[in-house]
């Protein structure tokens, strides 16, 4: 492991005890971690993307803002979805949001986890072409997106533009040298790591897998990481690849930390279904809290009970 952060999804709850009332709570309360969190060596602040729900969800604003208020830290996210994402606008926000915070930008995206609405992204005006799924269109965004950060000219320039336009085809602006490099895809299966491999995007590995080989949820993880690479290389890439993985840890400190979360600790895997298949997930341990540790990249540190943003 070489690098460590938090992952935080900055619930919000109206609850006579929460710390956290508002989305302007945890907005504020999210900068602070992170600034906290690069102060105590940290590497790494990473942020969920939830729609329709009281947790953080437009990721630009929030990382901008932690950009200008920190100096050293990687920021990113863990994952947006892009099934909701406008690709040109992303790149936009996105170059925007990594110039202000010096290159330190880190961004994980993925076709998504399970939604609080149906078809969430239906109501955001995306919805899959005939004959194609949800999956589809999130890789067909994605497409888009590295497309658009490898920073080459495509728009067809106004002969009567209002400003000066620069010779040749035009690109999405500000333009982040670099950035292109610093895309994470959140696979949650074998198939897709190896896919994000040919692609030349760095692996998300979550607590999550949405198979079930039969085998503990580790050897499947470490499998899943050796399909990536061993993509990566076949494709040609000339970089190192990054890899992360992140682990549920909640550390129990104090008499509150045992009443939260002190119940006992589940030290094997969890089995499921997730429609239509089986899934596969990591055990919970204690100490815990929810972390993402990393080879190679984004992290996270343990944090406080849910009173606190994380």
């Amino acid at each position: 492991m070489k690098q460590i952060g938090f992952l935080s999804f900055g619930h919000w709850s109206a609850t006579p005890y929460s710390q956290v009332r508002s989305a302007s709570d945890a907005l504020i309360q999210s900068i602070e971690l992170a600034e906290a969190a690069e102060d105590l060596g940290a590497d790494g602040a990473y942020f969920r993307v939830h729609h329709f729900a009281q947790q953080l969800a437009s990721p630009f604003p929030l990382l901008a803002a932690i950009g200008a208020r920190t100096k050293r830290i990687e920021i990113g996210t863990a994952v947006i979805d892009m099934r909701y994402e406008n690709p040109l606008y992303m790149v936009e926000d996105a170059g925007a949001a990594d110039l202000i915070s010096g290159g330190r930008l880190q961004l994980g995206i993925s076709r998504g986890s399970p939604e609080q609405v149906i078809d969430g992204f239906r109501y955001f005006g995306y919805v899959p072409p005939d004959g194609q799924t949800d999956a589809d269109m999130a890789r067909h965004h994605t497409d888009a997106l590295l497309q658009a950060l490898a920073g080459s000219g495509f728009a067809q320039p106004n002969t009567s533009p209002m400003f000066p336009n620069p010779p040749g085809l035009l690109r999405p602006e500000p333009h982040a040298p670099g950035l292109r490099d610093r895309i994470w895809w959140g696979a949650g299966s074998r198939a897709t790591a190896e896919w994000a491999g040919q692609q030349g995007m760095n692996l998300m590995s979550s607590t999550l897998l949405t198979e079930d080989a039969g085998v503990p949820f580790h050897e499947l993880q470490a499998e899943q990481i050796r399909l990536f690479r061993a993509a990566w290389a076949a494709a040609g890439h000339q970089r190192e690849p990054r890899v992360s993985v992140s682990r549920s840890i909640f550390a129990l400190v104090d008499d509150r930390d045992r009443a939260y979360f002190g119940r006992g600790s589940q030290d094997a895997d969890k089995v499921g279904t997730s429609t239509p298949r089986r899934r596969r997930s990591s055990a919970d341990r204690m100490p815990r809290s929810r972390m993402c540790s990393s080879r190679n990249s984004p992290t996270t540190r343990p944090s406080r009970p849910p009173t606190r943003c994380c």
